[in-house]
């Protein structure tokens, strides 16, 4: 549990995530708002306030106190926010869905490393078993069908893993690239993924720093299994992408869907990126698209989730 540093505030705030748990979200603000009478420097407790009037607004939105209640909500985010710079809650992906800010820099890299080393050490049981998760798989069928169009053969010497996390890609992949390198922000996804001993060399850090500083043309492969539902601005790391690949190079990766145009981000705070961008990017860093399919990675309380699969070739 989050702690203030104060037993009484720290109490409060159990109560107040307990209510919260049981959906009575004014009693969670309330409780939330006595722990931080106390300790007003609690960021958690500002951001379950934020979550529980966020939560009112979602389930009765033209309440005669709906406006009050977005204004405290707002106030919460911005000073959780404020007192975690790195925003390892997410209380700026949270601002966004209320309007605030810049919906394409809102999930911050502090967020998507703190969501995963808390995921890590059950991360590859419960994708697999309870999400039904199999991008990787969806993945190597797809390098190894663009492979087959493109007439080169299905071996790498040198392959990039964007966003590695435990290794379920490099499980699949590692038999038919010489080399395999990844990168990841979460250090304990890390720690799991080095106990496989399948990488060659592992990173930790942004993704984009990270391809930036290798040469020009040195990787035949790039892979991103589910990277970029945490990257709004896809641009950048295709550019990038497109600089490291070698002539007749793939980069395959997966993204959650949606039916319009650029890019949204979804109340699952994941972003969504439609099939003209992806499109209108290849296109853009000379890259062929021998393969765009729809797919589902992974469901979501047993619904699958529309996703999209590409191969793209240099």
């Amino acid at each position: 549990m989050h702690s203030s540093g104060d037993l009484l505030a720290d109490r409060r705030y159990g109560y107040a995530e307990a209510s919260f748990q049981e959906s009575d979200w004014e009693a969670a603000a309330d409780l939330a708002r006595q722990a931080l009478d106390l300790a007003p420097g609690f960021a958690a407790a500002w951001f379950l306030l934020g979550r529980a009037r966020e939560a009112q607004l979602r389930t009765e939105p033209d309440g005669p106190d709906a406006a009050a209640r977005r204004v405290e909500a707002v106030q919460a985010f911005e000073n959780a926010r404020a007192l975690d710079p790195e925003d390892r809650q997410g209380a700026g992906a949270r601002l966004a869905m209320l309007g605030i800010g810049d919906p394409m820099a809102a999930i911050s890299p502090g967020y998507v490393r703190a969501l995963f080393d808390d995921y890590a050490i059950r991360f590859d049981r419960h994708l697999v078993r309870s999400l039904r998760y199999r991008a990787p798989e969806l993945i190597h069928e797809a390098v190894r069908r663009a492979a087959s169009l493109r007439l080169r053969p299905f071996r790498f010497e040198a392959a990039l893993d964007l966003g590695c996390g435990t290794g379920l890609a490099a499980e699949l992949f590692r038999p038919v690239c010489d080399t395999l390198a990844g990168i990841d922000l979460s250090p304990a996804m890390l720690e799991r993924a080095r106990s496989k001993r399948l990488y060659d060399d592992l990173a930790e850090g942004d993704l984009l720093p990270w391809l930036a500083a290798r040469p020009a043309a040195s990787v035949d492969l790039v892979l991103a299994a589910d990277v970029f539902v945490y990257l709004g601005d896809l641009g950048p790391v295709f550019a990038e992408t497109a600089r490291v690949l070698r002539p007749g190079g793939l980069f395959a990766f997966t993204v959650q869907a949606h039916p319009g145009e650029g890019v949204i981000l979804g109340d699952d705070l994941r972003y969504a990126h439609g099939e003209a961008y992806l499109r209108a990017l290849a296109a853009e860093d000379g890259l062929a698209l021998p393969l765009l399919e729809d797919v589902s990675t992974r469901e979501d309380r047993g619904e699958p989730v529309p996703g999209r699969l590409a191969v793209l070739a240099r």
